[in-house]
């Protein structure tokens, strides 16, 4: 047994963030899978990556493009392989946790994130293309991005809801799920048979709450304020699926909306490298984890139900932000911003160095 079955006893359920092809053919996501890793999560980076910076794809892509696919059909072709495999490897797990977990994620193109409608088209085609039931599309929670959440949740959908950063964002995510299935149940949908996660984003947020805090002389809240964020919506993800409205949709086999830990590799080296997964554990969750975070976890995390423990002192830490003029609002918003930028940015460099391999590829 590894530390990650120790997780899953508690009940947090641990997911990959990395995909590439070697992991599939290798036997690497296998391995993963018998050491504890029940789920897998991608981005236009971690795609970049892959295929920039791995011969893995040459073959297949030498192949696309001699038949004269375009730079997007290629990426589209290389991704859709990749997910579809690695859901295939994970279908066990699904089968054998009940739906609850084994799920693979693919991201919307993010230059779609201020588009409602056509991140709804984008978003039923993947899905369909995909025809796998432990495939979760994900999709932003920008305002454009909540009501395409609640129209995609309702045609029984199952989403990852990414880049959020504030507990009153994660509010309105968790209501437009809940939005969703009440609409899938009133059109005679089986709402037991959708899964959805609410990404929230860690790490980065204490890199930008730290340099407000430096700003105004505060050192005693650095570090600190990323997990107190994130237990501040773990107590409200309680409160929300405690009410009757939800024990409405209980009754008929609805699963909660789990919160997932995103961006847990620690950017400040003075902080420990398992500070965001030591800190984040407790029952209904999953943490994402790259690959350097995932092996320091198992070499020298602590497995320890965390979570549930000082709500109160994380309450108060959050309160004394605004006592110190540190605007958190302010920071999550621009947060998310940021993080639309980026991964577009991310999207487009994938898609330069696709168009880049499948010319050196292409054969004259």
């Amino acid at each position: 047994m590894t530390k990650l079955h120790e997780l899953n006893q508690i009940g947090q359920s641990i997911w990959y963030d990395n995909i590439q092809r070697s992991l599939i053919t290798d036997g690497g996501f296998q391995a993963l899978i018998n050491a504890g890793v029940v789920g897998v999560t991608s981005n236009p980076s971690i795609f970049k990556k892959a295929i920039a910076d791995s011969a893995d794809y040459d073959e297949a892509m030498s192949r696309l493009a001699a038949a004269g696919k375009s730079t997007n059909e290629i990426y589209e072709s290389l991704a859709m392989d990749d997910i579809a495999q690695t859901a295939d490897l994970f279908l066990p797990v699904y089968e054998a946790t009940d739906g609850l977990d084994g799920y693979v994620s693919l991201e919307v193109d993010p230059t779609l994130a201020n588009d409602t409608e056509t991140t709804i088209s984008e978003a039923r085609r993947l899905f369909t293309a995909l025809a796998r039931p432990n495939v979760m599309i994900k999709v932003p929670a920008t305002p454009a991005g909540i009501p395409a959440i609640r129209t995609l949740i309702g045609d029984g959908i199952n989403i990852n809801v990414t880049l959020l950063f504030a507990v009153a964002n994660y509010q309105a995510v968790a209501e437009a799920y809940i939005d969703g299935l009440e609409a899938l149940a009133a059109n005679g949908g089986d709402v037991s048979k959708v899964a959805s996660v609410a990404s929230f984003f860690v790490s980065r947020v204490d890199a930008a709450v730290d340099e407000a805090l430096a700003a105004v002389g505060n050192t005693e809240l650095q570090g600190k304020i990323a997990i107190a964020n994130a237990k501040v919506a773990y107590a409200l993800f309680h409160d929300l699926y405690s009410q009757a409205r939800w024990q409405t949709l209980a009754a008929k086999g609805a699963r909660p909306q789990r919160l997932l830990w995103a961006s847990t590799s620690t950017k400040n080296p003075a902080y420990p490298d398992v500070l965001y997964m030591d800190g984040l554990i407790g029952p209904e969750t999953v943490n994402t984890v790259p690959p350097a975070t995932l092996d320091a976890f198992l070499d020298h995390g602590t497995v320890a139900d965390t979570l549930e423990t000082e709500t109160a002192v994380a309450q108060k830490q959050v309160a004394q932000l605004a006592d110190l003029g540190v605007d958190l609002d302010a920071i999550t918003t621009k947060l998310q911003e940021d993080g639309v930028a980026s991964f577009a940015e991310a999207f487009a460099a994938l898609m330069q160095s696709t168009e880049n391999k499948r010319a050196e590829l292409k054969p004259a």
